[in-house]
């Protein structure tokens, strides 16, 4: 075919698709995706024509990014005929001598919608996403549904049905059990990260495209759990604001080796109409002052915490308390966030004063690192279980086994510092020091690092946390923040060990070293500062000069020679 015809034909196609569009009738090709704007007060017919006599059935899905779409099965939606969502769709059983089908769409309210639609197609061998659809509005919904809250995010999706051919009945859902009926069917749940800090509608139908049928999600997606018909049809997952995720359910028939696709949801567990704390203004102010200040203190701990221990101290003794307070406030009132955050910075002061000042009385230097040693494991075992390790069905299922695991890898840490207390040390100022600066990195350029605590964080403050998914996608920023933070930790690390190489171990208590000095004063005549007065009688003896006449100076007695 001539350069001349291929363009000529692009014309006419592009011509067409244009009028389609303008007559408010837009033609969609199998597979083919298709981007459709629909006006306020307008509804645009969705048509399929020339479908092979081998389709039983199709899916028409429509995505948006944030604006709600209506996909209805005729002109004018009703109930249990359409459906309102930002990833909508809608499956169509064919009829014996069926070729064409129209479905339509139009905007719930006085705002226009664009999005992007695709149609596929299933043969009578492939299961029916949400044949046993016995919960949603629509009497077969192949739709996945999502909810979320600050802490998980929870998929739905109605039971599947075995194939049937054009013109039959559906078969019985609840009949039997049997290897005949649907509950031979599975169900993989897929998972597939869009790119981070990216909200853009580009973005989104790019991943949508990728991953909208079968072997896309299957390629491009992380399947997560495999789900039993016996299982109830629902999945969780943590809740990562401002990050795009699509998620997706293929059912699979094992005794036909067939399979179909639900219609793919996605979610940025956050508002684009908010202005407050919305996706486009995650990072509160206050949140961003209190890292800021976290990461500079982390990175003066990161070089420099054991030789000004105090500030050390104080540091240690902030995080330990302000980290614990926050729990406990969140569990017991209903405060504002803002509120919650600066209470625990105030009470977070009041721990590290306290940590200084139990260190400056007492001068007990393991009692101390004990502490700092508590700061390491926690971090450590938080690490350790932000890993896939974390996502093992024993600890999604049991909070016991959870808990018991993080407290022995976080108390045995510890236990090192006993046998080497200025190397564990200075080896936890290095480590946390350095994460400390990913957490504020993290206020204004979003990384997947600080879930290794924030995970912790919701499990606490969330009794049904334990049963997300805790994945968090690894993308450029990541392996930069890793590289960050490793580096960070062993250049601080170093120049510690080589600059308190020829120091003490630890400095002494300033209150021991002042009851020792005062002592040493009382027992030593020959120390001139034996016979120097005390403070009260050198005021005392101000107070008088200050008080007394001053007597004439002059010469009272001869010289003698």
């Amino acid at each position: 075919m001539s350069r001349r015809i291929r363009w000529s034909l692009l014309f006419l196609l592009l011509v067409c698709e244009v009028q389609a569009q303008v007559e408010n009738r837009v033609v969609f090709l199998p597979g083919a995706f298709q981007n459709v704007s629909v006006s306020q007060n307008e509804t645009v017919q969705a048509v399929v024509s020339r479908i092979p006599s081998e389709v039983a059935f199709i899916t028409l899905q429509f995505h948006t990014q944030h604006r709600n779409a209506t996909l209805s099965y005729t002109r004018m939606p009703g109930r249990g005929l359409s459906l309102t969502a930002v990833d909508s769709g809608l499956l169509s059983a064919l009829q014996p001598s069926q070729t064409s089908l129209s479905l339509f769409l139009s905007s719930p309210s006085s705002d226009a919608v664009a999005g992007t639609g695709v149609i596929l197609p299933y043969s009578s061998a492939d299961p029916v996403p949400g044949g046993c659809n016995m919960e949603f509005n629509l009497d077969v919904d192949p739709n996945i549904y999502i909810y979320y809250n600050l802490y998980e995010t929870t998929i739905r999706f109605a039971p599947a049905n075995i194939g049937y051919e054009r013109g039959l009945t559906p078969p019985a859902c609840d009949a039997s059990t049997d290897a005949s009926t649907r509950w031979r069917l599975r169900y993989d749940v897929y998972q597939y990260f869009l790119p981070e800090n990216d909200l853009s509608e580009r973005s989104l139908f790019d991943g949508l495209q990728a991953v909208a049928d079968i072997s896309g999600m299957a390629a491009s997606g992380r399947r997560v759990i495999t789900l039993l018909s016996t299982d109830k049809t629902t999945a969780e997952f943590n809740t990562i604001p401002g990050q795009g995720v699509i998620y997706s359910v293929i059912v699979r028939d094992p005794q036909l080796n067939t399979s179909a696709s639900y219609v793919p949801a996605h979610t940025y567990a956050c508002s684009f109409k908010s202005t407050l704390d919305g996706c486009q203004t995650l990072g509160l102010v206050f949140t961003k002052i209190f890292f800021t200040i976290t990461g500079l203190a982390g990175l003066f701990v990161c070089f420099f915490g054991h030789r000004f221990f105090k500030c050390e101290m104080f540091c240690m003794g902030f995080s330990f308390a302000a980290f614990f307070f926050f729990v406990l406030i969140t569990r017991t009132t209903d405060l504002d966030y803002s509120i919650r955050l600066a209470v625990s910075a105030v009470v977070g002061v009041v721990g590290g004063v306290f940590l200084v000042m139990s260190w400056w009385r007492f001068g007990s230097v393991m009692a101390c690192v004990v502490v700092v040693g508590l700061m390491l494991g926690f971090l450590i075992s938080s690490t350790v279980l932000f890993t896939p390790l974390g996502d093992l069905d024993a600890f999604r299922n049991s909070d016991v086994v959870f808990w018991v695991t993080f407290c022995c890898i976080m108390i045995i840490v510890p236990l090192f510092f006993v046998r080497w207390p200025r190397e564990g040390n200075i080896t936890t100022c290095g480590i946390v020091g350095a994460y400390a600066v990913v957490l504020a990195v993290n206020a204004y350029i979003y990384t997947s690092l600080s879930f290794i605590t924030l995970n912790i964080l919701k499990r606490l403050l969330n009794n049904n946390f334990s049963a997300a998914f805790t994945d968090v996608p690894f993308q450029a920023i990541d392996y930069a923040m890793i590289t960050v933070w490793v580096v960070l930790s062993v250049v601080g690390i170093i120049l510690q060990l080589y600059g308190e190489r020829s120091r003490p171990f630890f400095p002494p208590s300033p209150y021991l070293m002042w009851l020792q000095e005062r002592e040493r004063r009382k027992t030593n005549v020959l120390d001139p500062s034996h016979h120097f007065p005390s403070l009260p009688s050198r005021l005392l003896e101000r107070a008088r000069q200050l008080t007394r006449r001053r007597e004439p100076a002059g010469e009272h007695t001869p010289l003698l020679l």
